[in-house]
């Protein structure tokens, strides 16, 4: 769907409230086609942001794995190596 939304489940330290709220705002964006909205529509825009980021985080506190943790910064340099070969770098 979009790439900029992350998994933010199972991570060592947890997610935080400003990851979860800004891959609300980014799924909000994807649905309303907005990257930011007319003031006409600021108000619903930003509660839609909100339920969503509230939502996110029921649903990430209310899972639950047998798995470990996953290590943000090993994660972070497997994405590097992917985007290295995604874009020939």
């Amino acid at each position: 769907m979009c790439r900029n939304i992350k998994t933010l489940f199972n991570f060592e330290p947890q997610a935080t409230d400003a990851e979860v709220e800004a891959a609300s705002l980014q799924f909000v964006r994807k649905l309303s086609g907005f990257n930011t909205p007319s003031k006409a529509n600021e108000e619903a825009f930003s509660l839609a942001v909100l339920e969503v980021a509230a939502a996110a985080q029921k649903l990430l506190d209310s899972l639950i794995t047998n798995a470990e943790p996953r290590d943000r910064e090993i994660e972070i340099e497997r994405a590097r190596i992917r985007n290295a070969k995604r874009f020939d770098k």
